[in-house]
């Protein structure tokens, strides 16, 4: 059975290394991004399509789920497996490819991929970056005010414990 279209965006390290060759041959702005992209949200949707405003490409990092717990977001994190949450963020439009990592940070895949532009949420002060020295550039964007996967959860949580 074949790649769907989406599924094929999700690369492994090494295809995703010679890609970016290649697009630095062609002249594209090559775009990064990343992080745990836990439950899908509007939030994450705007960081991505402004993230791929900014060039003509954008890669997206996404944390092992292994990865991810260590970050300590919280009890039963992730919720949704790196499977899903990589086919999920390649479904998007504004995506080009989905690259899995299992350390804590994307240091190692930036120091490799060497990105035009690296893109984070504002919350993000620009010198605690992890691989910012590996971009050509740093734009932190705005995040979209009372989006947040933590803050999600515990309102369903909350709902839940009330019609217990």
């Amino acid at each position: 059975m074949p790649l769907s279209r989406s599924r094929a965006k999700i690369k492994t390290f090494k295809h995703l290394a010679t890609l970016r060759q290649l697009w630095g041959w062609e002249g594209k702005q090559v775009v990064f991004t990343n992080g745990v992209f836990d439950i899908l949200h509007a939030g994450h949707l705007q960081l991505l399509e402004r993230a791929r405003s900014l060039g003509d490409v954008l890669i997206v990092g996404v944390n092992s789920d292994a990865s991810a717990r260590r970050l300590g977001k919280g009890p039963g994190r992730p919720v949704n497996r790196l499977r899903d949450r990589a086919a999920l963020l390649a479904a998007l439009w504004c995506v080009d490819a989905v690259v899995p990592f299992s350390e804590d940070t994307p240091e190692r895949l930036l120091a490799r991929l060497r990105p035009d532009i690296l893109v984070k949420g504002a919350d993000y002060r620009k010198d605690r970056i992890a691989g910012a020295r590996h971009a050509g550039r740093v734009i932190r964007v705005a995040l979209k005010g009372g989006y947040s996967t933590t803050a999600l959860i515990r309102r369903l949580q909350s709902r839940a414990g009330r019609e217990a």
